[in-house]
């Protein structure tokens, strides 16, 4: 890889703004100063510092985050802050969401540069499970499980059978639900169409992995060796 691309992916500048931190001797490789901007280099061999410090090489980020309501699962937008805003020191990695949470949800969500990763996780062939918690203003009716299992027409599509967990039922209820897709505000359609309406959202889990407890919202980690291995996916 050349030097210039290399300081320009890993966030250093842009190509004319790493070239000029090359003539102002401001990197070295394997600790020799260089000057060259197209000084071909091996990445995950060499030693390659700016202003003394180290460079990792990183061309590939999985992450996941705990996602504030308030932001919007795109990689931009106009009028609204989105989750890759929360990671300003991977934006020039081009990252983006791994499928999508309504503006209001909270929760799990994972971004990644991988479109391989991100297609295995949300391909709806794949059928990989999403668990909600649901808090909700109505009485959930009696047979709201079976309803939910055997799928629910919301006009523009129908959905796949879910699993429908009443935690608490009352005026405000409480509920899990599990699908197998992530289509438009889909939770609050299929509550909406047995007369409850979502008052709050969160997703807990992809697959087997679980959103980390300790991870405070709007905060993120990078996925470890276990969470891939819970999400069943090889790189």
């Amino acid at each position: 890889m050349r030097l210039d691309k290399f300081l320009a992916n890993s966030g250093i500048g842009t190509r004319k703004e790493v070239k000029k931190y090359l003539k102002k001797n401001l990197v070295s490789v394997n600790d020799e100063i260089v000057k060259k901007a197209d000084m071909h280099i091996n990445p995950e061999q060499d030693v390659i510092t700016f202003e003394d410090i180290p460079i990792s090489y990183e061309p590939v980020v999985y992450l996941m985050m705990n996602k504030p309501a308030g932001f919007i699962s795109a990689t931009e937008d106009d009028e609204h802050e989105t989750v890759i805003d929360l990671v300003p020191e991977y934006m020039h990695l081009d990252l983006f969401p791994v499928g999508r949470l309504d503006k209001d949800t909270e929760g799990l969500i994972l971004l990644t540069n991988d479109g391989k990763f991100s297609h295995k996780i949300m391909s709806p062939k794949q059928k990989v499970p999403k668990l909600y918690y649901v808090e909700l203003e109505g009485t959930i009716r009696d047979d709201a499980v079976e309803i939910f299992k055997a799928g629910i027409d919301l006009s523009d599509f129908t959905s796949s059978p879910s699993e429908l967990e009443i935690i608490e039922n009352d005026y405000e209820s409480i509920a899990h639900v599990t699908i197998y897709e992530g289509k438009f505000h889909q939770v609050k359609r299929m509550f909406h169409s047995i007369g409850c309406e979502v008052t709050y959202l969160k997703r807990l889990k992809i697959g087997n992995l679980e959103l980390d407890e300790d991870l405070p919202v709007g905060e993120y980690r990078h996925l470890t060796d276990e969470d891939f291995h819970k999400l069943n996916v090889d790189l």
